[in-house]
């Protein structure tokens, strides 16, 4: 089993692909933004607002149809301010839910291992009643912060891996 670069950020990436989508869909106020920073890391950086029923932003990458190939997990090289965030993939860009899992971020580079069998379905915040994730094949990731609380947040993103 070899591994696939979901993607591997650089001085020379190509963000165009990469879209924030805040709880404003909601009429919320949260506003995060997704950048390349001088060393060629993606960073999700912003503020999460409760005001007017919000409480969330995400940055999503949608892509053509990638095959698991048999992949078990994530692996995630990142870099964020102690706070918790959700990484969710969807199988098809077009579906309304995303099965996601919680990793809590250190202000260090760190590796997250995200199992595939432990991404649950979840929708606005509900899971719902549906097996875990279990396709052979996947069209958008994201991250998303939303710990039902007003703070700032900033996490730095070298790499997103299949194994």
């Amino acid at each position: 089993m070899t591994s696939s670069i979901i993607f591997d950020f650089s001085k020379s990436s190509d963000m165009k692909n990469w879209v924030i989508v805040d709880d404003v869909v909601m009429g919320g106020r949260s506003a995060g933004a997704f950048k390349l920073n001088e060393d060629g890391h993606g960073v999700f950086a912003g503020v999460v607002s409760l005001e007017n029923n919000g409480g969330f932003s995400s940055v999503r990458y949608k892509f053509d149809k990638k095959r698991i190939n048999g992949a078990k997990k994530f692996v995630l090289k990142v870099k964020g301010d102690g706070k918790k965030y959700q990484f969710r993939i969807k199988a098809n860009s077009g579906d309304y839910y995303s099965y996601i899992s919680t990793f809590t971020t250190r202000e260090e580079w760190q590796e997250v291992e995200i199992s595939l069998a432990d991404m649950y379905p979840s929708f606005r915040g509900r899971t719902l009643d549906q097996p875990n994730f279990s396709s052979d094949h996947m069209e958008e990731i994201a991250f998303l912060i939303g710990n039902k609380k007003a703070e700032s947040f900033k996490l730095l993103i070298d790499k997103i891996e299949l194994k």
